[in-house]
């Protein structure tokens, strides 16, 4: 059996690599070598498997039953035509032809055969060892011919819309089993998926897109039309009740104190005793209006503050002084720490609830995905208009790709085929259609024969 050398990483090989070429050697550490553009590494060798070497010993069996054929009928020519020397008449001369015939047949098949994996008898014939010389030339045409045939837009787009992928797509969403292994399948990828995001980086991007967005939209038009609304509504009025009845509250529970601060703003000349009335004065003033405020709907003060809202409204909407300030004030609090530590937060909250959901078979996400799935099962299988949406998309995506990268594509073949090693390609392809080529050499020598025999007996009957 023929040894196979293979390489570490169980590929076969020629035997060790040429240390001036390897990256490590002492001319690859030179200053000539340092300064040399630097090549991508070729692509790894196919390997040479256990079932590459037993088609081989096919082959050489096959090779065997062939050449016991070519010194059979040279025997046979042999015995012949001495048969014929020694005055035998008749049947010697036909044999003898159709030996001769299958020898020429036999060794003319030998040759090609051989030229086309070796040199045979190891002589420089021009035009033989056809695979280890032309490999890299027949890659590139086995490139060019898939490109050229194969990767065309009408060949793709033909291709893909003989498929049917839109029908038959939607017959299969359509089962409940399938619906079900599509929605298993997209929790695994987004849990993956989410799982392989750092937060760190998540957060920046979601800070930084939201902050950029706020920046770019000016909001002092938005809230000026929103709380324009709201008066118009009165929404604003449950707002004021709910203050009147705090403000009223706190009054009732810190009357001293208030009367303490406006003893405590009097001139320090005025007699205490005046200090005290006018606190009490102050206080009892300003209950009484909180406490009218909350009782009167139609209080003067709940008008001044409708009159108010409402001015400000259209200040907020119009004035370009409010909108100023109401953008400076925006980015003044977007731009606060704590902003943006809630901001970034926010995608923890959110990366939590979508794992979970993701997680749990009966989640509301995995349902209605699984929904959404049978429901557009449903409309593929039936609807033809959709059908041909999706398929058309699919067609120009397949064309785009195919027209955009063939060069590419192509390339894939060639430099593979320019990367493997000639003599361990010569031997793979043997193995692959060797037997085959040795019926050749079995049916060279047959058909040669026959054709010997025709010949010979055509010439004795027109007297030759």
């Amino acid at each position: 059996m023929e040894r196979i050398e293979r390489t570490e990483s169980g590929e076969p090989g020629r035997g060790p690599a040429d240390p001036a070429r390897a990256p490590g050697g002492a001319e690859g550490s030179s200053g000539t070598a340092a300064s040399a553009p630097v090549r991508p590494a070729p692509l790894a060798s196919f390997a040479y498997t256990a079932a590459d070497e037993e088609k081989r010993r096919g082959v050489r069996r096959m090779k065997t039953t062939a050449t016991g054929l070519l010194l059979l009928v040279a025997l046979v020519y042999v015995l012949a035509t001495w048969a014929k020397n020694v005055g035998v008449g008749g049947w010697p001369g036909f044999v003898a032809a159709a030996a001769e015939a299958g020898m020429v047949g036999a060794l003319a098949d030998w040759f090609a055969v051989t030229a086309l994996f070796k040199r045979p008898l190891g002589l420089p014939i021009p035009h033989t060892a056809i695979i280890p010389t032309k490999k890299d030339q027949l890659g590139a045409s086995l490139g060019s011919f898939v490109g050229e045939n194969f990767l065309s837009g009408d060949v793709v787009r033909g291709r893909i819309h003989a498929l049917g992928i839109g029908g038959r797509l939607g017959a299969w969403l359509a089962e409940p089993e399938h619906a079900d292994r599509v929605t298993a399948e997209l929790a695994t990828a987004l849990r993956g998926a989410l799982t392989v995001l750092r937060d760190s980086d998540v957060q920046a991007v979601v800070g930084e897109a939201i902050t950029r967005r706020a920046n770019a939209v000016e909001v002092a038009p938005g809230l000026g039309k929103m709380l324009e609304t709201i008066v118009a509504d009165g929404g604003h009025r449950r707002v004021v009740d709910l203050l009147c009845v705090r403000a009223h509250d706190w009054l009732i529970l810190h009357g001293d104190s208030v009367m303490d601060a406006v003893q405590g703003g009097a001139p320090g000349w005025t007699p205490r005793f005046v200090d005290k009335r006018v606190g009490e004065r102050v206080y009892k003033e300003l209950l009484r209006f909180v406490t009218e405020m909350r009782d009167m709907p139609e209080h003067p003060a709940r008008y001044a503050i409708d009159t108010f809202l409402t001015d400000f409204a259209a200040d907020l909407r119009s004035d370009s002084d409010t909108r100023a300030r109401v953008e400076r004030l925006k980015s003044e609090i977007l731009g606060r720490r704590e902003v943006q530590d809630v901001i970034a937060s926010a995608w923890s909250s959110v990366r939590t609830m979508i794992i979970t959901a993701a997680e749990d078979e009966q989640s509301e996400l995995r349902l209605r995905a699984r929904a959404s799935l049978m429901s557009l099962g449903a409309r593929l299988a039936t609807d033809g208009r959709l059908q041909a949406k999706l398929e058309g998309w699919l067609e120009d995506a397949a064309v785009y790709v195919v027209t955009t990268y063939r060069t590419e594509i192509t390339s894939l073949i060639s430099d593979t085929v320019a990367s493997w090693d000639a003599d361990q390609t010569s031997k793979k392809i043997e193995a692959h259609i060797g037997r085959d080529l040795q019926f050749i050499r079995i049916n060279g020598t047959v058909v040669g024969a026959l054709a010997g025999l025709l010949i010979y007996s055509v010439s004795r009957a027109f007297g030759a």
